[in-house]
């Protein structure tokens, strides 16, 4: 029998003999922090259903990246929301909207943070579908060359890393072949690879104000139910081009995670999405739940997934409670 030779709560007596034999590391410089800009200036837009997070207009934006930097956390995501929209969304290219005007603070602010941009049009649209509309259905094709367009607008602004969220087949070559074109060979493409249409997105949708106004995403976004599929979108996006790819949400899909880590050896990121916060924070201000342990709980098990990156809102907090 093991017992009593093998007594594994030795290893577990004090602080110090845990952190040594730990599996799991978790760092600041692990996360991924999503900003939401808006226009104009000396705005800050708290949102409702995210506590601790804003929308903010780019000065501020750069000035949030600074301080995150200041922590740790090396690396930004951001999303707009512009002043206009219609039914192309071909505000989202505009070199002087939200986003490109934030890509352009944050830079001279805070020149070490890695700048990445999300590439959708659902926060551009009329109709909040991420994607040019033919009757009701989004028309895969002639949406690459709009996607393709805001990633170049986003590279040619400084954007260290493009990002395209939309789901459309064949989005990362054509956004690869733009940016070479212009000569941003170096730009590398975040694929959210594996993005499910998912019930945890709510909070999101309000602060980026990219609710659909009709239906919903299930025609493009994956299936909740497919692991194996995941894996295939992964692989096919990497042959595109991809240099990292992303899986969407992270708590609920731990285990794609884990496959597409298996599958891959490219960069993998998670995104801890906006419902995952709102969670957290919704049971810890009712007295449920400890929530910085439920948090660091959280962040470490999609570490330990496989994840090497996590874009998540809760990058302020755990980093100072991390340092």
């Amino acid at each position: 029998m093991s017992f009593p030779t093998h007594r594994y709560r030795r290893l577990r007596l004090t602080e110090s003999l845990r952190e040594m034999v730990r599996e799991t590391s978790l760092e600041p410089s692990d996360f991924i922090a999503p900003l939401f800009v808006v226009p104009g200036e000396g705005v800050r837009q708290p949102v409702p259903s995210m506590p601790g997070v804003d929308r903010t207009s780019p000065e501020l934006a750069a000035k949030d990246a600074k301080a995150l930097f200041s922590l740790g956390v090396k690396s930004v995501i951001l999303f707009g929301i512009p002043d206009g929209k219609d039914a192309r969304g071909t505000s989202s290219a505009d070199p002087g909207g939200p986003v490109c005007r934030a890509v352009r603070a944050i830079k001279s602010e805070s020149p070490g943070t890695v700048v990445m941009t999300d590439v959708c049009l659902c926060e551009y649209t009329d109709h909040g579908h991420c994607g040019v509309l033919k009757g009701e259905t989004v028309d895969n094709d002639p949406t690459l060359e709009i996607l393709a367009a805001e990633a170049l607008a986003h590279a040619k602004a400084g954007a260290d890393v493009v990002a395209p969220s939309d789901m459309m087949d064949g989005r990362v070559a054509a956004i690869r072949t733009a940016l070479d074109r212009d000569g941003f060979t170096s730009v590398p493409i975040l694929a959210y690879s594996a993005k499910y249409a998912s019930g945890f997105y709510g909070p999101f949708r309000e602060a980026a104000e990219s609710t659909p106004s009709f239906g919903d995403r299930r025609a493009y976004q994956m299936d909740p139910a497919n692991v194996r599929e995941a894996v295939k979108e992964v692989l096919s996006d990497i042959e595109e081009g991809a240099d990292l790819v992303m899986v969407k949400p992270a708590m609920a899909y731990l285990d794609v995670v884990r496959a597409v880590r298996e599958a891959t050896h490219v960069p993998l990121a998670a995104y801890n999405v906006s419902g995952e916060y709102a969670m957290v924070k919704a049971a810890e201000r009712n007295g449920w739940i400890d929530g910085k342990r439920v948090t660091l709980e959280i962040l470490t098990s999609i570490r330990r997934a496989g994840a090497d990156l996590i874009l998540t809102y809760h990058a302020k907090e755990a980093s100072e409670w991390l340092a």
